[in-house]
């Protein structure tokens, strides 16, 4: 189950971030960015994967969290039991 809800939260991730990459340096010239009032100076190609795995970051965590809100309570309370004193909330 872990691995489907990864793809749930990583493929539209993955195709949102390549549009945001495609809209962003549609617009920006990656030559042209400056960090801190200096040149980046990487090249396009570092620029344009660098960017690409920050929006793919931002969005992971976005529909990680869209994901965790569309969890059932008994999901998020379902934990592997190693410890003394606990009950089982199913039992």
């Amino acid at each position: 189950m872990f691995k489907q809800k990864l793809m749930w939260v990583a493929w539209p991730a993955f195709l949102t971030a390549c549009g945001l990459e495609l809209l962003v340096f549609a617009l920006i010239d990656p030559q042209d960015l400056h960090w801190s009032g200096h040149a980046l100076g990487w090249s396009r190609q570092a620029v344009y994967t660098a960017a690409f795995f920050v929006f793919w970051a931002v969005c992971m965590a976005s529909s990680a969290l869209t994901a965790l809100l569309c969890s059932s309570s008994a999901e998020l309370n379902r934990v592997a039991l190693s410890g003394e004193g606990r009950s089982d909330p199913s039992a």
